[in-house]
């Protein structure tokens, strides 16, 4: 065996002990339905592209279905961030804090289609079963979008004709599917998506 394969099986036990394999596969995951969409995506190949034995994922993933599911926690804890950002940010508008967050949602949607794709579709949620752990993230990234619409209603940013409940469900099944149009190849401008996304805060906003 050459040094170079030592080297190779070393470093790889030593990220595997060191409880970093969970990340290379996860990484290498979305990597790989990046490029060629979720029928791409095998355990066999997901070991073969990390290198390491065909058996490791499952040490992490105990089917495929549970790896797509981590891989959709990881756009939620995106958003998550993205929300927390916003907030925590010294942008003082709250009608602008709130349009940053509908423009940066749809790029990020955009620029990590298949992801998204897990987030909401149907490969998960209606073709297999979320995890316990989705589900909870899923849940909780929508009450803190609740709790943000609630308050900027009460600011009076956001229109209060509706329930807080109500008017977080409209936005975000709109932004939803701006992004799905996008990502379908619907809206193939991004001049266009731009125009669509400002008009879309323009008709929340209270005034």
């Amino acid at each position: 065996m050459s040094k170079a394969s030592d080297r190779s099986k070393k470093t790889n036990g030593d990220n595997y002990h060191h409880g970093n394999l969970y990340g290379s596969l996860l990484q290498c995951a979305t990597e790989i339905i990046r490029d060629g969409g979720v029928e791409a995506l095998s355990m066999r190949k997901l070991a073969d592209r990390v290198g390491v034995s065909r058996t490791a994922p499952y040490h992490h993933f105990k089917d495929k279905n549970e790896l797509l599911c981590a891989i959709a926690e990881q756009g939620f804890q995106r958003q998550e961030m993205l929300l927390l950002q916003l907030k925590e940010s010294d942008q003082q508008d709250l009608s602008q804090q709130f349009a940053d967050y509908v423009h940066t949602y749809i790029q990020l949607a955009h620029e990590n289609r298949e992801q998204y794709d897990l987030m909401f579709g149907r490969e998960i949620w209606r073709n297999s079963e979320p995890t316990a752990s989705l589900q909870k993230l899923s849940r909780q990234h929508f009450q803190h979008w609740l709790n943000w619409i609630d308050k900027l209603q009460q600011k009076s940013i956001l229109r209060s004709t509706d329930s807080a409940l109500r008017t977080a469900q409209v936005t975000w099944a709109t932004l939803h599917g701006i992004c799905r149009l996008l990502n379908d190849g619907v809206y193939t401008e991004e001049s266009n998506v731009q125009e669509i996304g400002e008009a879309a805060v323009q008709m929340m906003l209270s005034n």
